[in-house]
């Protein structure tokens, strides 16, 4: 089939399916077979876990572009354009390389339905087949075992960290989550585990696959000073390295993949990487006057971290809060009711967006004071405008967080006043 734009495409993926999610190899395996990609020139890196994973890709391929190799990244979901889940050396593919891929797919898989996020993944594979790259780095989307991304066998699996999330599909325990994330390591292949309190059944599957474990904790460290912070292990040890804005538990273990894949990054190359990792939706400053953040913090680890970065604030901020209903609400919401002097809650379009009132709910439950400081809206839009005249007023800054969703649509709103 054949169509004429990006739009047409993404359109008809998301119609070849059924289930939005349905976890499994085998339908995107046959498919991938039929396309007989070859592997990068050095190593595929895949990255798995419950927070993490997208600034994890984000230094990494930063740090290997710096070192000049070549680089494709594969991460989701998207905030404005799907292109942004397929980047070569850091910079989203364009449309026409895109539809391309979509073509030689939808050629390949012939009465094999894929699901969105298998027909995705497919067509980064495919493009970074035919770009040459050194390295592919590859972040999962759900899980880890049962992942497409999985289709792919790893030279380095990292797995980030590992909290309760996606329980419908991957266990309402650590230990079973655990075991689906770190179904990505592979025989003889290098494991890194950036786990805080790793579950046991991280160090039992590396035993079981035959995969060369490295535990943060055990096999390295790190400390966190007043101005930096310090890394140490297999011997190396990195002193005075700049605090990034992207989240130190992350850092740490990029600094471990590299180290352990033999890449012997320098303090200097740490340096600059730390001095300048970004990545979009966390915790980033994108409006002065007032100051505006937007955050993709959307369950209980992100919601520590979050306010945590929140506390180095002068004032505490207003919130602009829109999630999920299939989130942990209640959890994030004790975490960081008492992080803002204002709650705007929105509500979200789509069957799985929660309504502003079970935020405020929430919120009144973990810090009842804060029953004149919450409202609700019906929109992202309409929570910000209201969220500016308070920030302005009282001279504070503004967070827009709680869902890919949530951000998106702010992002939406900006772009559409440019």
């Amino acid at each position: 089939m054949t169509h004429t734009s990006l739009a047409s495409w993404l359109s008809y993926i998301e119609s070849q399916h059924p289930s939005e999610i349905e976890l499994g190899l085998e339908r995107g395996s046959k498919v991938l077979a039929r396309l007989n990609l070859s592997r990068p020139k050095c190593k595929v890196i895949t990255v798995a876990g419950t927070n993490g994973k997208g600034s994890t890709c984000a230094m990494l391929t930063q740090y290997l572009c710096s070192q000049n190799y070549s680089v494709g990244t594969y991460t989701s979901p998207h905030f404005l354009a799907f292109n942004e889940r397929i980047a070569l050396n850091d910079s989203p593919c364009d449309d026409e390389i895109l539809c391309r891929a979509f073509e030689v797919i939808e050629a390949a898989r012939e009465d094999i339905a894929l699901t969105y996020f298998e027909f995705s993944t497919l067509a980064a594979l495919w493009i970074f087949d035919q770009s040459e790259l050194d390295y592919w780095v590859l972040e999962v989307g759900l899980g880890g075992r049962l992942d497409s991304v999985n289709m792919i066998d790893t030279d380095v699996a990292v797995v980030t960290s590992i909290s309760l999330d996606h329980i419908d599909w991957l266990g309402d325990n650590l230990d079973v989550i655990a075991r689906e994330k770190t179904g990505i390591a592979r025989k003889d292949k290098l494991l890194v585990s950036g786990v805080v309190n790793p579950p046991s059944t991280i160090a039992s599957t590396a035993l079981e696959v035959g995969a060369h474990l490295r535990q943060k904790g055990l096999d390295f460290h790190f400390e966190l000073g007043k101005h930096t912070w310090s890394w140490s292990g297999d011997g190396v040890q990195f002193e005075s390295l700049p605090i990034p804005s992207l989240p130190l538990q992350n850092a740490a273990t990029v600094v471990a993949v590299l180290v352990y894949m033999g890449l012997s990054p320098t303090h200097d190359d740490l340096v600059s990487l730390f001095s300048r990792a970004q990545l979009m939706g966390r915790f980033q400053k994108v409006a002065t006057s007032p100051d505006v953040y937007i955050d993709v913090a959307h369950n209980p680890e992100a919601a520590i971290e979050l306010a945590h970065r929140i506390s180095s604030l002068p004032r505490k901020p207003v919130a602009v809060c829109g999630m999920l209903k299939d989130k942990d609400i209640s959890s994030v919401m004790v975490h960081l009711a008492d992080s803002f002097s204002d709650w705007l809650c929105c509500d979200l379009a789509g069957p799985r967006g929660a309504k502003a009132s079970e935020l405020v709910k929430h919120i009144m439950h973990s810090s009842p004071g804060l029953v004149s400081k919450t409202n609700a809206f019906s929109s992202v839009a309409s929570a910000f405008q209201a969220a500016l005249s308070i920030a302005q007023a009282e001279q504070r800054s503004v967070i827009v967080f709680g869902s890919f969703v949530t951000v998106s649509d702010y992002l939406a709103l900006n772009q559409s006043k440019e």
